[in-house]
C-alpha cells in the first residue's frame, strides 16, 4: 500500500474512464468555440473596426474608391472602417497579406483587374484565389484609345487602315506593362491584326506628355486619367473598349461598334475577403456593399469619372467575373509573351 504523509493513496482512475473525461471535456470546449463563433458571426461587427487594405500607395484610383466605400461602409454598418495602403509588385502584397488574414469580416481588401491579369502575368504569385472570397463588385470603368490631335486618322477605321498599311510603323504607349491598357491593345492588335510597337512607361501622365508630344503615336488607357485631356481637345478619342458607350464619351463609338465584335477592354473594382467567411457575415457585407455604392455621394463622384456601378444581382456575381477574366486576359498574355517577373 502506497501511502502519502501516512494517508492512503488516492485510487488511480481507469483509462477507460480517463479517457471518458476528457473527451467529454473536449466535446464542451468544442461546442462552447462553435456557440462563440456563432454569436460573433450574427452580431458582426460587433463594434470593432475593420480593416479595408488597398493595394496600392494613397492617392491613386484604387485608394479613392476605396476610401469613399470605407467611410459608406462604416455609416451601414455603425462601425469605422480603417483603410491601409500596402502597395507594391501590382496590387499582390496587399492580397497576399489579406490571404494570411483571419476570415472574420474584420481584414477586407479592394480588389480590382490586377487580381485577374497577375495570374498569367506572374510565373510565381505569393497567394491562390482560392484563398479569397469574392464578396461584391464595386464598379466598372473602360480603356479609351486615343491619339493627339495632330495625328492623321480621325476614326477608329482610318486608324486601322493606316497601321495596316505599313505595319510596325505606329508605336502605342502603356502606363506599364500588364496593365489593362497594355494587354487591351495587345488584344486589340491581335484581333484587328495590327503590328505595333508597345512603349511601356511608368505611369499615364508620363504615356501621355509623349502622346501629346508626337513621340508615341497613340496610347489606351483608363477613361478617368484622359478625360480632362479629351475635354481639353489636347487628345482625340477614337473609340472605347467597353461593351456599351460610356457616359461620359457620349460622342465615341465602342470598339464592339467599330468592327471588333465582343472587344472588351475594361478595368473593375471589387470587395473581397480571407476565404472561409461566415455565410451571415458575407450576407452582410454583401447587402452594405450594394448599398454603400448606391448612395448619393459615391454615384455623384464615381459618375462624373464615368465609372459604371452595376447593380448586385447575386453572391457569385463577383466570382464569376474574375474567372472569366482571368481566362480572358490569360489568352492574351501566352499570345503576346507579356510578362512582369
Amino acid at each position: 500500500m502506497n501511502a502519502i504523509h501516512g494517508k492512503r493513496a488516492p485510487a488511480r482512475q481507469p483509462r477507460a474512464t480517463r479517457r471518458g473525461v476528457l473527451a467529454a471535456a473536449m466535446a464542451l470546449c468544442a461546442s462552447l468555440l462553435a456557440g462563440g463563433q456563432a454569436w460573433a458571426a450574427s452580431d458582426y461587427p460587433a463594434g470593432k473596426p475593420i480593416n479595408l487594405v488597398v493595394p496600392f500607395p494613397a492617392g491613386g484610383g484604387t485608394d479613392f474608391i476605396g476610401r469613399l466605400l470605407a467611410a459608406e461602409l462604416g455609416k451601414i454598418l455603425q462601425t469605422t472602417v480603417v483603410v491601409e495602403n500596402k502597395g507594391g509588385a501590382n496590387s499582390n502584397i496587399g492580397t497576399a497579406y489579406v490571404t494570411q488574414a483571419k476570415p472574420d469580416g474584420y481584414t477586407l481588401l479592394l480588389s480590382g483587374v490586377g487580381m485577374a491579369t497577375n495570374q498569367s502575368l506572374y510565373s510565381r504569385l505569393p497567394y491562390r484565389l482560392e484563398q479569397l472570397d469574392q464578396i461584391a463588385i464595386l464598379a466598372y470603368g473602360v480603356d479609351v484609345l486615343v491619339t493627339s490631335p495632330t495625328f492623321p486618322a480621325k476614326s477608329y477605321a482610318e486608324f486601322v487602315e493606316m497601321v495596316r498599311k505599313e505595319p510596325g510603323k505606329y508605336s502605342y504607349a502603356s502606363s506599364g506593362n500588364g496593365t489593362s491598357g497594355h494587354l487591351g491593345m495587345e488584344m486589340l492588335k491581335m484581333r484587328a491584326k495590327l503590328d505595333m510597337m508597345h512603349v511601356p512607361y511608368n505611369g499615364g501622365s508620363a504615356a501621355i506628355n509623349d502622346v501629346l508630344a508626337g513621340r508615341v503615336d497613340t496610347l489606351f488607357l483608363n477613361q478617368d486619367t484622359v478625360l480632362p485631356h479629351v475635354r481639353a481637345g489636347k487628345l482625340r478619342a477614337l473609340a472605347i473598349g467597353s461593351a456599351e458607350r460610356n457616359p461620359v464619351y457620349p460622342d465615341t463609338p465602342t470598339l464592339a461598334e467599330s468592327g471588333q465584335p465582343g472587344f472588351s477592354s475594361e478595368y473593375w473594382f471589387g470587395l473581397s475577403a480571407p476565404a472561409g467567411l461566415p455565410d451571415e457575415v458575407f450576407q452582410k457585407l454583401f447587402e452594405a456593399t450594394g448599398k454603400a455604392m448606391q448612395s448619393p455621394q459615391i454615384r455623384e463622384k464615381l459618375g462624373a469619372v464615368g465609372l459604371v456601378i452595376p447593380t448586385l444581382t447575386d453572391k457569385d456575381q463577383y466570382a464569376t467575373l474574375v474567372k472569366r477574366e482571368v481566362e480572358k486576359w490569360g489568352e492574351v498574355v501566352r499570345a503576346s509573351g507579356a510578362r512582369i517577373d
